[in-house]
């Protein structure tokens, strides 16, 4: 099975937990979930193709913004945001 491989910049992961509360390490975790959802940003980058990833993290549903750089997941963004909780909530029918 092949590794997934992901990377950040650590001065942008140090502002995220300082506002959010989540390391960029720890929001890799969201990627094992097998009910996670992947779903384009399409409002954000003309740039690049951007990414988020909305998983269960240790109980709570956590969403993570990132794109794929030569076949590596960058992380530029996590946190524990309402939308990405119902997103989640609404595709895998969990009732609150």
């Amino acid at each position: 099975m092949k590794k997934t491989c992901f990377e950040w910049d650590n001065e942008k992961d140090l502002q995220n937990q300082a506002k959010h509360n989540i390391s960029f390490r720890a929001a890799q975790q969201a990627f094992l979930d097998s009910n996670r959802i992947i779903a384009e940003d399409i409002s954000h980058s003309d740039l690049e193709p951007r990414y988020y990833c909305i998983g269960k993290y240790e109980g709570d549903i956590l969403t993570v913004r990132f794109t794929y750089r030569h076949n590596v997941i960058r992380i530029f963004g996590a946190g524990y945001w309402r939308k990405g909780k119902n997103i989640y909530e609404k595709t895998n029918k969990i009732h609150r």
